[in-house]
C-alpha cells in the first residue's frame, strides 16, 4: 500500500497538537521547570520530550506495538510503574524550592545539568535533583514512563497509521511528532518564567506546587479510566 503522506501528515498534526500542549506530566514538569530554571534553561528538557518521544514512535511502531496486542499485561505493566513514578515526582513537586533558591543550590552541586530523571542518578540525593533542570537524556528516558506519550504513541500508530505500512512510514510519523510537539511544550515552559516573580512569595509558591502535583495526579485519570 503506498504511502499518502501529505494525507498522514495533515491527519495526525491535530492530534499531535491537542495531546502535546494539554496538560500531562511532561507539560506540568516543564511549567514548574519554567519556574525555577526558566524557558532556555530548559530547552534540554524541551529536547529531550521531543526527541525521546519521537524515538519511542519509531521503536514501538517497529515492534513494539504487535509484542503489546499479544501481551496486554505487558502494557499495563508498563504503565503501573509509570504511574508510580509520577506518585513519586508529585511528592517531589511539593517540595521544590523557590526560583531564586533553586539557582543557589544548583552552584553549590558539582557537575553541571543533571541527566538522568530525578532520584535515578546514581548517589544523587533528592534536594540536588531539585535544584537542578532536567536534562536532555533524562527527559527522554522519562517519556518510557510517562503514561500520557504511551497513549499518544499507542494512538498515532494504530488510529492513524495506515496497515502494511513500513519503517518510512513509522518514521514519518515520529519526525512529524517531533517537529510538532517541540513549540506545543515550549509554551508551558515560558509560562513558567513569567511567573517566576510572582512565586517569590513562599505562599504562593507552596500553593503552586501543591496545584501542580494534584493536577500531576490528575493527569493519571485517563490511564486508569482506560484500565
Amino acid at each position: 500500500m503506498s504511502l499518502d503522506v501529505l494525507t498522514l501528515t495533515l491527519s495526525i498534526v491535530p492530534y499531535i497538537v491537542v495531546m502535546s500542549i494539554t496538560p500531562g506530566p511532561n507539560n506540568l514538569m516543564l511549567l514548574s521547570s519554567g519556574v525555577r530554571f526558566g524557558a532556555q534553561r530548559s530547552l534540554p528538557h524541551m529536547l529531550g520530550i521531543s526527541v525521546g518521544g519521537a524515538v519511542m514512535i519509531v521503536l514501538t511502531g517497529l515492534g513494539l506495538l504487535e509484542l503489546f496486542q499479544r501481551h496486554p499485561l505487558l502494557q499495563q505493566g508498563v504503565q503501573w510503574g509509570g504511574m508510580a513514578y509520577l506518585l513519586w515526582l508529585a511528592w517531589q513537586m511539593t517540595r521544590a524550592p523557590a526560583p531564586q533558591e533553586a539557582l543557589e543550590q544548583e552552584a553549590l552541586v558539582p557537575g553541571g545539568a543533571a541527566q538522568q530523571p530525578p532520584g535515578h542518578a546514581q548517589g544523587a540525593s533528592s534536594a540536588e535533583a531539585l535544584a537542578r533542570p532536567l536534562g536532555f537524556l533524562g527527559a527522554a528516558a522519562f517519556q518510557w514512563v510517562n503514561p500520557k506519550m504511551w497513549m499518544m504513541a499507542l494512538g498515532l500508530l494504530s488510529a492513524y497509521l495506515p496497515p502494511g505500512q513500513g519503517v518510512a512510514a513509522v518514521a514519518l510519523v515520529a519526525l512529524v511528532f517531533g517537529v510538532t510537539n517541540l513549540p506545543c511544550i515550549s509554551v508551558w515552559a515560558i509560562a513558567g518564567q513569567h511567573l517566576r516573580h510572582w512565586l517569590q512569595q513562599p505562599a504562593r509558591l507552596q500553593a503552586f506546587n501543591w496545584s501542580m502535583a494534584a493536577a500531576l495526579l490528575l493527569s493519571m485519570a485517563p490511564v486508569l479510566l482506560r484500565q
